[in-house]
Order: structure tokens, then sequence, then C-alpha cells
């Protein structure tokens, strides 16, 4: 029986398809927690490089979100790693906490993507502990632009042409905008990955046109989509609620009284809250760790259902 999450580096190769991703992983561990530190002021329960237990273990991938790291969401990937899940997470490059060099860039919308897939393949194939994985059982969980790289993920076709309007409206000088009003759109097709079989998406950006009924039509798989009541850093309920209104298929939606859009993250370390308080300061009376409590329950079930 699993009673800590063993955690593991990892690093994804770089190859054709993108630089090397690195991150880490969250396994199921028979040994009793002790607390490890993974960097920023971030100390969690867990064991360090411990043998995985179990075997045909369901796998879940995670994206963070804008200028985010594999860290962000620790706590859920302990709580789905205590459950039984094996967990990876990766830092995108050049749109992460210690490298933005490329967040506001056309190549990040279109690499993210890319990341994932290629995160799966490398956990079931060149990851040490391959063998204990179900490839038959993969979700992927993604929160705020990484929600926006799940939706592509299982098969959204954005419309980047769509991204003109925002661009117009807010008088933007992105290197997007830029591209735009120059003609520069990426034209490649979207990177999809049928091997997922379940997602949860947390807070999507501000989508502005960027995925209509048709370009979603193909989300087949179960959804479990999560808004905060008060939104944030470019997202906005109703465009949340918009979103929900265009899947195909209903999702399992959940709004979060009185939460605002970085509710979403794990409850932030001590030294976190001092150089980033924007990023670990809660509405007047919004609870973050009971909520999270809440929330990794609910992460757990859903996968649990609908990766059976």
């Amino acid at each position: 029986m699993a009673q800590a999450a063993g955690l593991q580096f990892i690093e994804v190769p770089a190859d054709a398809d993108g630089l090397a991703l690195k991150g880490m992983a969250w396994t199921p561990c028979t040994a009793a927690p002790s607390e490890v530190a993974l960097g920023r002021g971030v100390i969690v329960p867990g064991v360090k490089d411990c043998p995985v237990a179990g075997n045909r273990l369901p796998l879940i991938v995670v994206s963070h979100g804008r200028r985010g790291s594999f860290l962000t969401h620790n706590d859920t990937a302990a709580a789905l790693a205590d459950a039984g899940f094996v967990v990876a997470a990766i830092s995108h490059p050049g749109d992460n906490a210690r490298d933005s060099s490329r967040t506001d860039e056309f190549s990040v919308l279109m690499q993210r993507p890319t990341d994932m897939k290629r995160l799966t393949s490398f956990m079931l194939g060149a990851w040490k502990e391959a063998a204990v994985l179900d490839p038959r059982r993969i979700g992927l969980f993604g929160f705020s632009r990484g929600a926006y790289t799940g939706l592509v993920v299982i098969g959204g076709n954005p419309d980047f042409g769509a991204l003109a309007r925002l661009c117009e409206r807010e008088g933007g000088t992105t290197p997007k905008c830029r591209d735009i009003r120059e003609g520069r759109m990426p034209t490649e097709p979207a990177v999809h990955d049928p091997r997922v079989r379940a997602a949860i998406l947390a807070d999507p950006p501000l989508l502005d046109g960027l995925f209509s009924r048709e370009r979603l039509a193909d989300l087949t798989i179960p959804i479990m989509l999560w808004r905060s009541a008060l939104g944030g850093d470019g997202v906005t309920p109703d465009a949340v609620d918009a979103l929900e209104a265009l899947l195909p298929a209903r999702p399992d939606y959940r709004i979060v009284p009185n939460s605002a859009h970085f509710s979403f993250i794990a409850p932030c370390a001590p030294e976190l809250a001092e150089t980033a308080p924007i990023l670990c300061t809660d509405p007047p009376g919004f609870n973050r760790k009971a909520f999270h409590d809440e929330f990794n329950g609910a992460v757990v079930a859903f996968f649990r259902a609908r990766l059976e």
C-alpha cells in the first residue's frame, strides 16, 4: 500500500521535435514519508528515488501555466501518487519560472502540446521504470496555459488568426501580435496525442475565438473542467463558461466559490509567498489548503473513474 510519493527528477532528451525537458515524476511508494526540498523554498513530503510500488499503473502528465514550473502542482501530483498513479510534469522551455524568453511567442503555443506528447513517449519508453505503466491508462492535467495545452493535445485545433482581435483591442505589442500584423502566423497542423484518455483542465485563459465548436469537435474523451470564481492573470469566468458551452460532450464542470486564478496552484511555502505574493494571495476568507484537500480528492476520483 502506498504511504508516500516517490520523487525522482526526469529529463526528456532533446531531439528533432524540441529541447530537453526537465521535470519530476511522482510515484507510489511504500516507505514512510520524509521531507524533501525541491527548490524555491518548496519542501514536500515524499521519498527521493523510492522504488515504484505496483504494476500496470496509470500515468498522468501535467502541463503548468504561463511562467510556471514542474513544481506548480506538486501537492496534486503527490495526492495522485499516493492514490496509485504515476505523475510526470516538466517545465515548458522558454515559458517557465526560470526562463520566460519565449512566453509571448507563437512558438510556445505550438511547442507546448509537442512537449506533452514527448513527455508521454519518454515515460512509456525510455523512463527507467516504464515497465510499471499501463499505456492504455493515460490522463492529462493542465492549468491556465496548460489547460490550453491540454485542449490541443486531446484534439483541439486553434485558430491563431482569432488572436488578431485581441491584439487590436489591447494594442498588443507582443511578438505574437507583431507576427499577426506581419502575416507570420503558424500554419503547421496542431499536435494531438490520442493516447490521452481523460483530461482535467483548470482555468483556461481568455481564448478569444481561438477555439470554435467545430475546432473542438474531436474532443471525445471525458473532461473535468474547473474555473475560479474571480479569474485573474488573463482568465475570465465568462470565457471559461463560453468554452464549456462549446465542448461537444458536457464536461464535469466545477466552479470554486470565492477563488481566484492562482488558487489552483499548490499552497505556497513561506519563501515563495514572500518572493511571489501574487501567486500566493487568495481572496479574503478563502482557505487554499482546505480547498486543495477537496480539489485533490476530486482529481483522484475523476481519474480513477475514467481510467479504469
